[in-house]
This record gives structure tokens, sequence and C-alpha cells, in this order.
């Protein structure tokens, strides 16, 4: 009769599974504050440099850390300590998006691990969330399509981001998933997918010289000037 009622309790578990809520909450899924507040943000840090590649210098990486350092003022508890704790985040944020060209404010909620692959042009929405084992590589934006929308894009673990990719509005990326160059979000995706552009269209060429041009007529070729 135990081991009957152990079988229930089992089979009601993988039945209904915990809400997602629940599972946002587990200690493998903190994110932003949370996270420095679980582990602290010298391992936080540790973890960050080395996906990003093991160079301190790296522009990924010191956009990373003076994130990183502004959730950490967000966990102090006294307002005096937190006000004089954010003046190195705001030269630190100045200077990742003005001269490093990465804008990423401290109320985003980033994961664990996270790879700014290949410098410059990123822009993260201020409401945004982004999981664990992420790659973000150049020009990419998370938009919310308007300053009307106050929620930014979801996004899930190990999700990679090709050049120039736009997530726009408040949308949710699932788990690994690969947004390719040039691509531009504007929909839910599931996870494990791949999302690409459609291919490029192959137009015959014109020949145009600076002053002339070559015009092909009755199977000879005669030059006409351009004005």
């Amino acid at each position: 009769m135990t081991h009957q009622k152990t079988l229930d309790r089992i089979t009601e578990r993988v039945a209904s599974p915990e809400p997602v809520a629940a599972q946002y909450d587990s200690p493998a899924n903190y994110r932003g504050s949370d996270l420095i507040r679980h582990q602290g943000l010298w391992k936080t840090l540790v973890e960050d440099y080395r996906v990003n590649p093991r160079d301190p210098f790296a522009s990924g990486y010191i956009a990373l850390l003076g994130y990183r350092y502004g959730t950490w003022t967000r966990t102090l508890r006294s307002p005096i300590l937190r006000k004089v704790f954010r003046v190195p985040y705001w030269v630190l944020y100045i200077i990742s998006r003005n001269v490093l060209g990465i804008e990423i404010y401290d109320t985003v909620k980033i994961g664990r691990r996270l790879n700014l692959a290949h410098q410059g042009g990123i822009v993260v929405h201020l409401n945004a969330e982004i999981g664990d084992d992420c790659v973000i590589r150049h020009g990419v934006t998370f938009g919310a399509g308007g300053s009307w929308i106050p929620k930014g894009p979801v996004v899930g673990d190990r999700v990679s981001f090709g050049p120039g990719a736009v997530v726009m509005g408040p949308v949710t990326i699932g788990d690994d998933v690969t947004i390719g160059p040039n691509c531009t979000i504007s929909a839910d995706i599931p996870p494990k997918t791949f999302v690409a552009m459609p291919p490029p269209r192959v137009l015959p060429r014109l020949n145009l010289g600076l002053g002339s041009r070559q015009v092909q007529t009755s199977g000879k070729s005669s030059t006409a000037k351009t004005t």
C-alpha cells in the first residue's frame, strides 16, 4: 500500500509540472541582482571572465564588470552606502556606452556566463531578461518597439545571436535557439530552433564605368558617355 502511494505521488508530479514562476525562482535560474545575492559578485565575475575569453581588457568583459558591479550595489540595504558605491558604476556605465559602444543598464536581468563576442554596437533594453550561457555579437539590439512598452524581450538559456540581430517588443525566445545575422525578431521563438534570413538574390551585373558605360547593341559593344 505504501509503495502504491509513493508511485501515485511520483505520477502526479510528472503529470503536473511546477509552474513557470517556481521554475524561474530555482537556484539555477537567478538573474540580475538575485544572482549576485545567491552566488556573490566575485564568483559571477570569474565565470564571465572564463567565457570572454579570459581577457580582462576585452570590451565585453569590461562592460559586464560594470553591469555586475551595478547589480551588486542594488543588493546593499543602506541607502547611503548604495548612493556612494553607485558612483563608480555610473563611471563604468558611461565608459561602456560612450567608448566601448555597449549599453547595458543594471536593471537588465542577466544570467550566468554571458559572452559578449566581437564587441561594439550592442544595446539592451532596460527591462530585458537574458538567460545563462548566451552569446551576443556586435550590432545586436534588444528593443521594446516603442517607449510606451515597458517590458523588454525575454531570452532563455544557451541562445546565440549573430551580428546585426534585432529583437523588438516583449517577445520570448526559448532555450537553445540560434539567431542568424541581421535577423529581426518580432514574435516568440520556440526552443531548439534556428532563425535565419532568406538567402540573397543573385541579379545580373551592370558593367558601369566612372565616365562611360558599356552598351550591348546587335552583338557589338559600344561606349556611351554619361553625364
